[in-house]
């Protein structure tokens, strides 16, 4: 059934139907009724992409996530996706993997696809690749980065304060009597940087004059767990630990735990995102709780007010807390 069937039904033309769909004054009250009565009876539905060809609008958002195996992030893409939907809008979420070409490709994509807004979830984003992907592809589109931001006219950051909430970490660990500290990394991203910086930042202040003790692993709680028992073993002294996510702390949380440390009595250890895996891990870890829910809420509303044509904010920096729990 199409709009020119109900036309001919109705004894009216097809743009009064039209009007009628579009919700346009303009059409009396009993031809209303009559169009409104056969759209009901038939079960109409106008064609969204011609739609969208006559009013300039498809109400297509894209959603890129570099990895939606992480459980933090996908949480985040879930409330920027709500938000749009329960607005009338549609989305687009691609997972594209950690690999820069692919950033740039499904930024181009986006562009083919002409959606009227992104969200990029996460500060791997932050990349020269994608700001000149971005320029190419999309440069008159409001783009959100959640976690990043880039300077670019039409895009838009909402970023957590890691920097100085890892340095707390540090603080809250001193206190509690644990001052040979290390730091296990995974993600060399910006927001990996800010929270190494950070940790170096806290030891300062602490009066820690010695080179700080780093170690690099995989994203897993295999390597998280191999990489803490070599931790231990070539550095005996350490009484703390600062795991950069979460899914680290409770992978090395089971191989001290395994290697018969006493949790907190012995080492102290904490993560960051305040993710599922510190009330699922037991002891339960004390984390930093980088408000990736409020942050992707904040990136939604941004975006609605660039799309709508409202005064927007072009950097948004939200304050990070600690959350502790058994773990210190």
């Amino acid at each position: 059934m199409t709009i020119y069937d109900i036309a001919k039904e109705a004894g009216v033309s097809a743009s009064t139907v039209s009007r009628v769909v579009n919700k346009k004054p303009g059409v009396r009250p009993a031809t209303k009724e009559r169009i409104e009565l056969l759209l009901q009876k038939y079960n109409y539905s106008p064609n969204e992409t011609a739609r969208g060809l006559v009013m300039q609008s498809n109400r297509m958002i894209g959603i890129l996530i570099a990895d939606i195996r992480n459980i933090h992030y996908t949480d985040g893409v879930y409330t920027v996706e709500r938000e749009f939907v329960r607005r009338g809008y549609c989305c687009i979420i691609f997972n594209i993997g950690s690999e820069t070409e692919e950033k740039g490709e499904y930024i181009r994509v986006l562009g083919q696809r002409r959606v009227e807004g992104v969200v990029l979830i996460g500060s791997n984003f932050q990349t020269k690749e994608v700001e000149e992907a971005i320029s190419q592809y999309l440069p008159k589109t409001p783009v959100v980065i959640v976690n990043g931001y880039l300077e670019l006219p039409n895009v838009y950051g909402v970023l957590a304060d890691e920097r100085s909430g890892i340095s707390n970490l540090v603080d809250i660990l001193f206190a509690k009597g644990h001052t040979n500290l290390a730091f296990v990394n995974s993600y060399y991203t910006p927001s990996g940087s800010y929270k190494l910086e950070g940790f170096k930042e806290g030891l300062r202040r602490q009066g820690v004059e010695k080179p700080p003790v780093i170690y690099d692993t995989t994203a897993s709680l295999e390597g998280a767990y191999e990489v803490t028992k070599l931790l231990m073993k070539e550095h005996p002294e350490t009484d703390g630990i600062v795991y950069s996510i979460d899914l680290l702390a409770a992978g090395g949380g089971r191989a001290l735990m395994d290697m018969g440390y006493s949790i907190p009595d012995q080492v102290a250890y904490t993560g960051v995102d305040n993710s599922i895996y510190t009330e699922v891990s037991t002891p339960k870890i004390t984390s930093l709780d980088n408000k990736l829910p409020e942050l992707s809420q904040m990136a939604a509303r941004l975006l609605l007010d660039a799309l709508e044509e409202r005064k927007v904010t072009k950097k948004m920096l939200l304050f990070s807390a600690v959350v502790e729990r058994e773990t210190t």
